[in-house]
Formats: structure tokens, sequence, C-alpha cells
């Protein structure tokens, strides 16, 4: 089929869909949600059979959806409506969940049913996790029994269901949407569970409005802390690193992000950055638990397999992150392990540098620089480490750097599901480091990395592999994938492990010898230089933009194929 998705931006269910769905051999292009003129245009252009709408803000047209069929990706039960879907169903604990393909009509959320699936709501879970994983994969097969039905909509042998609220089988209800007065925490009377939960509920987008230091900010990134005694609940009461502990009625919690509404800076930020001067004074608790989890060390029972866990939030790892994992490495090859496996989060793998700390430094040019040497410096210490063999185990999505990050290590193992963004451009044509010059063409050979970093478009794991930049592919959900992970790891230990450790440390000897790793990082490093210094501004522009969350006012082309000169008549006009 010829499909049109139609969406406010270009986020984790849009890029798993495009790929799922182009893998499945339709033919797609995108269109941002920017005028109803702007979708007019993409549908005359594109001729599409139908128009798929995974992630809006606003309606579609009703010129447009009444001339193609328009399916709505809803985060919600069949019957539910409007906004704030997921964030009710996390904040008032519901066991389970659902996401519902429906035509759109006038009223919003109200058209007949194509497709649904249900998902069990993960315990503890965020909503921005959530919609990353249950939602994302519900969506897909939601989607796909949707496109099923097409051909008889089309020849009129099949219809969709009307949302009848006398059926007893649709459960879900029209609501309003969640205001921060429905999220607010009342410190001194709820428990720590009922705190975590609005937080949890909000995370992602919008926050939840509090108050820091007597400073209004958003709070996002809270997790379960100490139980402490003889605190004022709501009070910060000492930080781990950039994260700040607050005092509740019965316990603590961490909250690892702020955004501040007072602030030069007002967009998300770790929040003992946001908060700099009112947290300088405050003590380090390393010794705490549960600690702010962020970086974590454990070993296989026999003690062959040592698995390193880096969970930041949204996969950005600014320089103090990229220095403490690095040293985190460097201690964990000081174990007796012959295999070290880096799991990442479950969200995200990596993202790369940390573009929120850059944009608030002093000067984003000298804090980028800072940055990337940080991320090269890690991905140094795996590729030096040929006294065992390393794993990229990636639960969650990986982007720009951080997808050479993974390359760094002899292994990549990914869930299924997970989706690769294997390029720099896409932010405003950064050239890129993390040694991928040498990664990936010693992956997949010269030609293929080029037309990878040309393309700028997502992969799933399944194509990534098929692709040469993934060993393995297993696990359909996170637990499932830390499961089979484990059972993995102790195999290829048992794998005549000291003569392939022996083999790994041979071919970086000779590798070497043909080009060092320091000539592969200087002529990288003389790139970006000039992305971070040059007279090309591109960078400093599109860093700001994405920070800053400015409204799209383009689709880019290698999305919108619908807009390259020619294609219509390349592609044989309507209906080809």
């Amino acid at each position: 089929m010829r499909i049109l998705i139609l969406t406010h931006s270009f986020n984790s269910l849009t890029q798993r869909l495009y790929a799922e769905l182009a893998a499945d051999g339709h033919t797609l292009s995108v269109e941002f949600d920017i005028a109803d003129s702007v979708t007019e245009e993409a549908v005359a252009l594109f001729a599409p059979d139908l128009v798929l709408a995974p992630f809006l803000k606003r309606a579609v047209p009703e010129s447009v959806w009444r001339r193609v069929p328009t399916l709505i990706v809803h985060p919600g039960i069949v019957g539910d409506r409007g906004p704030s879907a997921l964030d009710h169903a996390i904040q008032h604990g519901y066991t389970d969940w659902g996401v519902t393909v429906l035509q759109a009509e006038a009223e919003m959320d109200a058209g007949p049913v194509w497709a649904h699936a249900t998902f069990a709501m993960r315990a503890d879970a965020t909503k921005a996790s959530i919609y990353r994983n249950e939602v994302t994969r519900a969506a897909l097969a939601a989607v796909r029994q949707a496109l099923a039905h097409y051909p008889d909509w089309r020849a009129g042998r099949w219809r969709p269901r009307l949302q009848d609220y006398a059926d007893p089988a649709v459960r879900g209800r029209p609501h309003a949407p969640m205001t921060q007065a429905d999220r607010a925490l009342d410190w001194a009377a709820m428990s720590t569970r009922d705190i975590l939960a609005r937080v949890r509920a909000a995370d992602g987008f919008p926050g939840v409005l509090d108050t820091l230091f007597g400073q209004p900010c958003r709070l996002f990134d809270a997790h379960p802390g100490p139980r402490l005694d003889g605190a004022t609940p709501g009070t910060v009461i000492g930080r781990q690193h950039d994260a700040l502990l607050l005092a509740t009625r019965d316990a603590s919690v961490w909250i690892g992000h702020v955004r501040r509404a007072d602030s030069d800076h007002p967009f998300k930020l770790p929040a003992a950055l946001a908060f700099a001067k009112e947290a300088a004074d405050l003590a380090q608790r390393a010794d705490l638990q549960p600690a702010y989890p962020d970086i974590t060390y454990r070993e296989s029972a026999d003690g062959r397999v040592g698995f390193l866990a880096f969970a930041f939030y949204n996969g950005a790892m600014g320089t103090p992150e990229c220095e403490r994992l690095t040293a985190a490495v460097h201690a964990a090859r000081q174990r007796p392990t012959k295999i070290l496996v880096l799991t990442g989060g479950h969200d995200f793998w990596s993202n790369g540098i940390h573009l929120g700390r850059i944009e608030a430094a002093a000067s984003p040019a000298d804090e980028s620089w800072r940055n990337i040497q940080a991320m090269d410096d890690l991905c140094l210490a795996l590729l030096e480490a040929t006294d065992r063999l390393t794993v990229a185990a990636l639960q969650g999505n990986a982007g720009a750097g951080g997808c050479f990050l993974a390359l760094a290590c002899d292994e990549v193992w990914a869930r299924d599901g997970v989706v690769l963004n294997p390029h720099y451009k896409n932010m405003g044509n950064l050239f890129g480091s993390e040694y991928w010059t040498y990664l990936l063409p010693r992956r997949v050979g010269e030609e293929a990395a080029v037309r990878i970093m040309r393309e700028r478009l997502p992969l799933t794991a399944a194509q990534a592999a098929a692709r040469g930049l993934i060993d393995r592919v297993f696990g359909d959900t996170v637990k499932d994938f830390a499961d089979e992970l484990a059972v993995r790891a102790a195999e290829l230990a048992d794998d005549d492990i000291d003569r392939r450790i022996a083999d790994k440390a041979a071919r970086r000897a000779a590798d070497e010898a043909a080009k060092p790793l320091a000539t592969y990082r200087a002529e990288e490093l003389q790139q970006m230089w000039r992305n971070f210094y040059g007279f090309d501004p591109s960078y400093h522009v599109a860093r700001y933009h994405f920070v800053m969350k400015t409204p799209h006012a383009w689709t880019p082309r290698h999305l919108a194929r619908h807009r390259e000169p020619g294609w219509h008549t390349a592609a044989g006009g309507a209906g080809a």
C-alpha cells in the first residue's frame, strides 16, 4: 500500500511504525503536521491509499479525512477519548491498557474502530517508558491488523466497528485533559508511592509542576529513595551526582531532572545542574540505598560475566556521565571476568552527547568539545579492553553516537523492537566521532557505511542485523531479553573463550598497526571542530531547536519522499 504518515514529530512510535511498515513492503512517505494546507498538499502529491496518524496534537483537516481514509493511532482502550490517555491509566493504577486504531471523523477519537490491541501495564514504569515499549508494540500489532482489513473495506466486504458505549466490551470512556491541578503533589499527606505515580504519569511531558528551593519547576525522572527520619516532606536533603533527594512522608524520592520556568534554559536539565547554585552545598549521599539508578554493576554467579548497566535519562550522555561510565568500565576490567556486558537502560542504550547540557553551558561550543572527547574516551576504553570480550546488549533504542558506542564492543545484541538511528547529519550536518570511521566500515564495508550514513533513516533491530550492524536479535520484551541475555552470555563464556580473547587481541594489534585509533580520532575531531567552532552554524541552530522543541517548519526531505522532484512521475502516478 501507499501510506502517508502524518505526525507531529518523528518520535519513537512513528519511527518504529515507519521502519516496520517499510520492511513489510509498503511505500511510505512522512509529512509533519504543520498546517492544514501543507497536509492537503502532501496528500495531493503522494496520492496515498490511506493516511496513518500515529502522533498528533490536533485534528486532521476534514478536507483530508473525507477524501482519504485516515487512521488515528490512539494510546487508549476502545472507547477512551481525549488527551492524557496514558497519563490517566498510570496515575489511576490501571493494570491493563491498550491501543486503538480508529478512523478520523469530526469528533476527536470518536470514529469507528479498525483494530485494537491490549497489554498489561508494567508496574512502576513511567509514561514515556510504557509509550516506547508496550504502547509501541501494541500499536504496531493494531496497525498491521487494520491494514489487513483495508482490501475488504475497499471492496465493501468489511466495516469498522462503531464505538457503542452500551456495549459492555467497550470499557473506555471520554475524559478531560489532565491538568496540573490533577497532578498536584501534597508532600505532607501523600505516600512515596502516590508521589512516584504522579511524576511517572507525567514523565516525558508535561512533568509535574512543583517547587524546589522555593522556585517553580516541573519534576521528571523520579525514583524511590531510602527511608529517612526527621526531614520535612518536600525538602531537598541531599544529592547523588546531579540527582536531588527529597524527603517524603514515609521515605524519600530521587528527582533526576527538572524544567525551570524562571531560567534562561527552560528545558529539561539534570536537577542539580538546573539548580546549580542552590545544590552546590548539598552533601553527596553516595552511601544511601536505594541509590539513583544510573550506573550499576553486578556479576554472574560463577564470576565469569560482568554486567554493567547505565540508564541515563533519554539516553543522553553528558561529559560527567561519560567520565563516570568510563571509570566504571576501567573498574570492571579489574575484575577477573571473561566477558563484560554493557546493558544500557530499558528505554535507551545511548543517544550520544547531551544536547541539553551543551545548550545550557556558558560556551556550547566548548562543552560540545568536552562532551565528544569524553564519549571518545569511553569508546577507547572499550576498544582497548583486549583482555576480555565485550557485548553491547541493547534493551532500548540507540541513536547517533550511541549506535557507534555499541559498535565499540565485540558483539552487539539487541532486543527485537529496538530502533537504531546510526547517523549524525540530522543534527545540523554533524560529522560525528566515537571512532565511527573505523567501527562502521569494519562491520559493513566502506560502501554500505556511506549508504547508511547518507540515508538517515531508522532501522529496526532485524534490519540492522541484516546489514551487519547487529549480531543477534532476541526477546520481545525487556524481561524476555534480560532473561535470554544471561543465558547467551553464559554460553559465550563457554565458547572457547580464551582463544577468542587471544584472536581479538591479535586483530586489534593488526588494525592498530595498519592505522592507529589515534589517527581515526584526530581525523574525526578535525571535522567536529569545524562543526563546533567553524563558520557553519547549522549544528548550533539544529541543537537549539531540538532542545527548545521548536515546532517544525517543514518536513525533512529524506522523510517526505513525495516532495522529491520527479517522485510522482518515477512512482508511476496515483495508485501505482
